[in-house]
Order: C-alpha cells, then sequence, then structure tokens
C-alpha cells in the first residue's frame, strides 16, 4: 500500500425510484418525529489542505468523483432505492423470504425484493431510537435501542441516561401483517442494545444483548459491564419476554473485571466494559464475540448460558473489536476493527494496512481447548479521500462450497468481495464505491451492511439508501444455487445441507 491505487472509472447504473408507494407508519400516537437526539456526530469541516488534496485527487482520477459510482467488471449496479420517510441514518439488513428488513436512526423498512431490479416499499415504521439495529425471526422483529430516550414508546424523545427514567433496550414487533407491524412488546437493558444476536429455537427465541461503555452516574448503566444481557422470548407469547441471566464473559478482580484495560496500559486500545456484536453459528453450538479490545470463541450449547473458551487481543493494530464472521467450516474467524469508531477517514497511506484491518483467526484444538490463532490481516487498498469516513464494517459469507469468500462494508469505502481461503494471504476480487459526499466535509456516509442473500448483495447506504448488485463472477457463481427462508447475518446458516450433489 505505497501507493494511491487507479480505479476504472466505469460509471454504474445510475440510481431510480422505482414508482415507490411508501405509507409512513407510526407505532403509536401519529404525528412523531425523529428525534435529532439520536443523529452521529454533524459533519465536520476539513482543513483547507485536505480539499485541496481531495480535489486533486479526483482530477487527477486516483479516486472517484464527488458521488460517481465506480466498480469493478464483475460487479453489476442494478438498483437504488433513496430514502423515503426515514430521514436518519440507514443501519443493518436482514431477510426472510422475499422481504428485507432495513435498520435506521428513524425506525425501519420493509422492501420487497422478489424482484431484485425493483425493490417495492412494503411498510415504514417510524421508531426513534438510534441505532436500530434489525433482524427477524418468523412472526417476529427486534430492534435495538442504544440512545437513552424518555421512555419504550415510538413517541419518545432523548433523555440523559443520568435519569432514572430513562429507557433503552429491545423492542419487538408482530409481523404477521407485513403491512403493518405491530409494536408488541419492550424489554430493558443494562447500558441499552447496541447490537443484539438471535438464537432461535422452536418455542423461544433466545436474545443476546451487546451493549457498553458503563458509567457511575448512569442509574441503568453501571460498571462493571462485563457481559451480555440474554433475554428468553415465547413465539406464541412474545410480550412474556424478559432478561433471564447477564453472563459475565470477562471475569476479573479489577473494577471493569478482567477484559482488556485499554490505556494507558495499552495506548489507542478500546478499553472492554461490554461486547458491540455478536454472531453464533447455531450448528456448531459457537458463538464469537467482538468485545471492545477483546476477541472471544464461546460454547453455545446451552443458548441461555453462552461461555467463552478462548479470548485473545491485538494491542499493535486493533482500536476496537467490532463484528465476527466464522468461515463454513467453523475452522476461521474473520474479526473487524473499527477504528476511529466509524466517524474517522481511516483508508489512506498514512493509516497503512494494518490498523483498521480486518483480522482472520484460525480455530485450532477440539473442544474447550481450542484456540484462536492469528494468520493475517486484510484491508482494502483503494485509498480514499480524507473527507470519507472508511471504516471496517458489517459483511457475510458468500456461500461456495471449499472456498471462504465475503462481501464487507466498508462505509464510504464501498464495498469489498474478498476470498480468505488461504487465511495467511487474503485478497479483494471484487469492490463497488461512491465517490465522496463531500469535498470539504468529514461525514459519516457510505455502505452500513453489505450482505449476500439468495444470489445478490444488498448495501444499506448510510446516506444513499438501499443497493442492490449481483457479482457475475465463476468464483462466486455457485452460490447463486443456496436458497436461504431467513438470513440474519449475525446468526449464521448452515450452509452444508444446502449444497447440490
Amino acid at each position: 500500500m505505497n501507493r494511491t491505487r487507479v480505479r476504472r472509472r466505469r460509471l454504474g447504473v445510475a440510481a431510480a425510484a422505482f414508482g415507490l408507494v411508501a405509507t409512513l407508519l407510526t407505532a403509536g400516537q401519529a404525528g412523531a418525529t425523529p428525534d435529532p437526539g439520536d443523529t452521529p456526530a454533524a459533519p465536520e469541516s476539513v482543513s483547507k489542505s485536505d480539499t485541496a488534496d481531495t480535489r486533486a485527487a479526483i482530477s487527477s482520477g486516483e479516486i472517484p468523483g464527488q458521488d460517481e459510482i465506480v466498480h469493478s467488471d464483475n460487479i453489476e449496479h442494478i438498483a437504488n432505492v433513496p430514502k423515503d420517510a426515514l430521514p436518519g441514518l440507514n443501519t443493518d439488513i436482514a431477510f426472510q423470504g422475499k422481504y428485507a428488513f432495513a435498520g435506521n436512526y428513524d425506525g425501519f423498512r420493509i422492501f420487497d425484493i422478489s424482484n431484485p431490479k425493483t425493490p417495492k416499499t412494503v411498510a415504514q415504521v417510524l421508531c426513534p431510537g438510534g441505532q436500530n439495529d434489525i433482524s427477524v425471526s418468523g412472526d417476529l422483529v427486534f430492534l435495538s435501542t442504544d440512545s437513552s430516550r424518555s421512555d419504550d414508546s415510538c413517541n419518545s424523545v432523548s433523555q440523559p441516561a443520568t435519569e432514572k427514567s430513562s429507557w433503552e433496550g429491545i423492542k419487538i414487533f408482530d409481523i404477521s401483517d407485513i403491512t403493518k407491524p405491530d409494536y408488541v412488546a419492550s424489554v430493558e437493558t443494562a447500558c441499552g442494545s447496541h447490537t443484539h444476536t438471535l438464537v432461535p429455537e422452536r418455542k423461544n427465541v433466545y436474545v443476546y444483548v451487546s451493549s457498553y461503555f458503563p458509567n457511575a452516574t448512569f442509574p441503568d448503566c453501571q460498571p462493571p459491564h462485563d457481559g451480555i444481557s440474554v433475554i428468553k422470548v415465547p413465539r406464541k407469547a412474545p410480550t412474556q419476554a424478559a432478561v433471564i441471566d447477564f453472563p459475565v464473559l470477562f471475569p476479573g478482580d479489577g473494577p471493569d473485571g478482567g477484559g482488556n484495560p485499554g490505556g494507558p496500559t495499552n495506548p489507542g486500545v478500546s478499553k472492554t466494559t461490554g461486547c458491540h456484536d455478536i454472531t453464533v453459528l447455531p450448528s456448531k453450538d459457537l458463538a464469537a464475540g467482538a468485545c471492545m479490545g477483546d476477541g472471544i470463541l464461546l460454547d453455545i450449547e446451552d443458548p441461555a448460558k453462552p461461555r467463552v473458551i478462548d479470548q485473545v487481543q491485538d494491542n499493535v493494530n486493533f482500536a476496537f473489536w467490532h463484528s465476527a464472521t466464522f468461515n463454513q467450516k467453523a475452522n476461521k474467524i474473520v474479526f473487524t476493527d473499527e477504528l476511529g469508531g466509524g466517524g474517522a477517514a481511516t483508508c489512506n497511506e498514512a493509516i497503512g494496512p494494518n490498523r483498521g484491518a480486518n483480522g482472520i483467526y484460525d480455530i485450532v484444538g477440539k473442544g474447550d481447548k481450542r484456540k484462536l490463532v492469528f494468520r493475517s490481516y486484510f484491508k482494502i487498498d483503494r485509498h480514499q479521500a480524507d473527507t470519507e469516513v472508511c471504516v471496517a464494517h458489517n459483511g457475510s459469507l458468500i456461500p461456495v462450497k471449499g472456498k471462504d469468500l465475503m462481501v464487507q462494508a466498508w462505509y464510504q469505502g464501498g464495498l469489498s468481495v474478498w476470498d480468505f481461503t488461504d487465511s495467511s494471504k487474503p485478497k479483494e476480487i471484487g469492490y463497488f464505491e461512491r465517490g465522496p459526499l463531500s469535498t470539504t466535509t468529514l461525514q459519516t456516509a457510505g455502505s452500513w451492511s453489505a450482505y449476500y442473500y439468495n444470489g445478490y448483495v444488498y448495501s444499506n447506504d448510510i446516506a444513499k439508501g438501499l443497493d442492490v448488485l449481483k457479482i457475475n463472477d465463476r468464483r462466486t457463481d455457485p452460490a447463486k444455487r443456496i436458497r436461504l427462508d431467513e438470513l440474519n447475518v449475525q446468526t449464521q446458516p448452515d450452509y452444508f445441507d444446502r449444497w447440490d450433489d
């Protein structure tokens, strides 16, 4: 990574609205409006030299033009659906049948993707409470609220976490009528719910709630906060959902348990005060936790009582362990590092190829003696401008037998299709991105989540809306035969019983 790579400056398919007719639904009294208290920091002005450098890079062709779409030859951009009634930042995506469920800081939107070239809006639900991480199981949709609210309703407003009456946690909606999601239950959890992960069973859905940053002044978020909340949701009686345990994942004698102490012991590394994200592989009774300063491997044979098998740190190049992905054989994990907290330009020559990268770990050994062994880093080598927030973010496997392939979001770095079959030598095989949103300010934009589902890639762009892409590549083509009925990426499916003989 000693130079900025010149991209092919090929325009993609122009964004188009598909004659969407959307009805804004409020799960409460009419007239609710998005609350600015849930919106991330406003755009920041950059220096005149950074502005000049960005414009010079555009003029020379080193980076795409402002809002210009570029992509590798094997990526086809087939649709874009702009934001509509929900103006907040777009977040995560879940899938069920012919529907995609897209989170937004102001609520969530449901798309009919039966024709991926023309997604149609089925419903939009206004329910502010960032970041509205979303998942679906059967007739239930789950939303995470990790911002202090006045109550658990969809009409709540921001309220300081120092007030005991403030609320954060999980909201549950019934989607038996997909056009009219019905808000049926809520569960308050310690320190809120930044993300959540489903462990679905026949009668119940277990929900692992990840949250962090406790503070002695927050009545509902007291240190030490060294574990996760486990919620049990009866499918036939979701109103009885409740926290059943708070397993401690980082036991220790210190005030913050036994996780990474962060600085000054480990400068530039986040202190572990909870987890950011957990990915489960129910078919193998395994889970992987990305927990701020630590990466962990867990046994979830008893989903109500997850327990840690191994714990690793990277105090040289990782700043904030953000998310995790198993490969199909469950002998590797890709951990991502959210360097800069999703608010900084980290994909440039100054930061380099190892900081803010993915870390690829092999799982070696058996049973409780399994260990995580570091193999390599992977980071996109398409340098971005200093006005572009770029960070390793959410991605999913592309199911090809005998290969380890992923598609992954990188905010304004776009999305990357890459191969880690050889965990010591990962390589990019495709990409899609837009040019800088601005040449004068640093602001949050780009792909939050990029997931492969039933033959297509769906990317929830923070600012630009839902993108649908198709990969035309012999290396990924076999994945088109794999069809899923439901996909929550943090609940990884077992693809092995789906192969054609």
